[in-house]
């Protein structure tokens, strides 16, 4: 369908291509605006039907949104907003330059601008800042006949009425019931006769990522946001959520590999700035290597004495930097997922313990013999490079599993504590047992 669409519009035959794209998927439509000439795109974005152009406009990229909200008219402009959701508004509205965000302030009205600004005061990366206000919302005094001819007077306007939220007059939280128990209920019935008053909820300053961990662990499709005073104030849907959860895998997979989060698409993304985030941590990779460096330079007498010693560094640099990165992999997802918990550090030291051993095990006597029979060197260097690869291994998976728990103690995000960061003390650290151990077996 794709391909026959792209045919019409190259053909401007623009009328037939949109009665093509009005039966397409939303997100598919998003995606084929990406391929559709900015200038035809606009003359198709203004012919479809204002609801779904809206929709369409919604899953755009962040570029093509600005492209769009640049080249129609401010009438234009209100009419795509009015026909978002308001989560969806306020995601479009933080991804906007400062330009764009007044211009679109200024042509809305009094009152959808007051609830914007409140929307926009709110801390980024918060339960506010995720949160719409399009939800049902019922009183206890209501019969469910009532209740349900209300819900179908509000319910094309709001993101969910599968859950509707019970609250008094002044929007306390009371209870919450499903519109499943509604239908299925008597008529007669009084709402607060069949609502839930155990309700879970977040409050708006709570951080997405710990809200995103509250979906999961209950297993919700929405969630209420209360103020300080319970107030019933919003509720986050689990398709924002999913949103989240991708922004804090993108996030983790950065720190994990020594870059400072970003969420711009990478081919989108100005090579300068691509750089600027990879810099700071390669510096500070480079400079901590030189401790590397040093404790070679203090052992060279001892490389000079053994040179064969020296062809064995990297081995046991990269093993032992390969160690503690599958420790703290492990561990940094755990704590994600909040399968491990801080005061779980003991059981995790032990655990490493045993595992290290069993590994370093087996490396080093696979390694002894390789280096004995393969390579051979004499069994004391045989013995020391491998008595050094258990030691290493050993720590290094201590290290790999115990560094990102203490990370978390202080407040920080465990992911930093992951593969580079990880390999650059295992480095140093390895050096220091290898010579110190030749040392002392080889006399030298």
């Amino acid at each position: 369908m794709k391909e026959k669409i792209l045919k019409l519009i190259d053909e401007n035959k623009y009328i037939q291509a949109r009665n093509e794209i009005v039966k397409m998927n939303a997100v598919d439509a998003a995606g084929l605006f990406d391929e559709i000439d900015q200038r035809k795109l606009l003359i198709i974005f203004r012919i479809l039907p204002k609801d779904i152009a809206a929709d369409v406009f919604t899953h755009m990229d962040s570029d093509l949104q600005k492209y769009v909200i640049d080249s129609i008219t401010d009438e234009e402009t209100v009419d795509v907003l009015e026909n978002l959701f308001l989560d969806d508004t306020i995601d479009f509205l933080e991804e906007m330059p400062s330009n764009v965000v007044k211009r679109i302030l200024r042509n809305t009205n009094e009152k959808m601008r007051t609830v914007i600004n409140q929307f926009l005061n709110y801390p980024p990366e918060s339960a506010g800042s995720l949160m719409t206000i399009e939800y049902a919302d019922l009183k206890k005094e209501l019969a469910v006949k009532q209740a349900l001819q209300y819900i179908k007077e509000i319910g094309v306007d709001k993101a969910t009425i599968d859950t509707c939220y019970v609250i008094n007059y002044d929007r306390v939280l009371e209870g919450v019931v499903s519109l499943r128990r509604l239908i299925l209920s008597d008529e007669s019935t009084v709402i607060k006769d069949i609502m839930e008053t155990d309700v879970l909820s977040v409050n708006t300053h709570d951080d997405q990522e710990y809200v995103a961990g509250f979906f999961k662990k209950y297993d919700l499709n929405v969630m209420p946001v209360l103020d300080n005073e319970n107030r019933l104030v919003g509720i986050i849907t689990v398709d924002d959520i999913i949103d989240v959860i991708d922004q804090e895998a993108t996030e983790d997979l950065h720190k994990m590999a020594a870059i400072q989060p970003s969420q711009d698409a990478y081919l989108k993304t100005s090579n300068w700035s691509l750089a600027k985030h990879r810099i700071p941590w390669l510096l500070i990779l480079m400079i901590s290597a030189t401790f590397t460096g040093g404790i070679i330079q203090r052992y060279e007498n001892a490389l000079q004495s053994v040179v064969l010693l020296a062809s064995f560094i990297p081995m046991l640099m990269d093993t032992g930097g390969n160690a503690g990165s599958q420790s703290s992999t492990l561990i940094i997802r755990g704590l994600a997922l909040n399968d491990i918990k801080p005061k779980d550090i003991l059981k995790i030291l032990w655990k490493e313990l045993c595992i290290g051993s069993i590994v370093g095990i087996v490396l080093a006597f696979v390694n002894f013999l390789r280096i004995y029979y393969v390579s051979k060197a004499g069994l004391l260097v045989s013995f020391t490079v491998s008595l050094t690869l258990f030691i290493t291994v050993v720590l290094s998976k201590v290290v790999g599993g115990v560094l990102p728990i203490i990370a978390k103690q202080f407040k920080m995000d465990p992911a930093i504590m992951a593969g580079p960061l990880i390999t650059t003390i295992v480095d140093a650290v390895t050096l220091l047992i290898y010579f110190k151990t030749a040392t002392h077996l080889l006399n030298i």
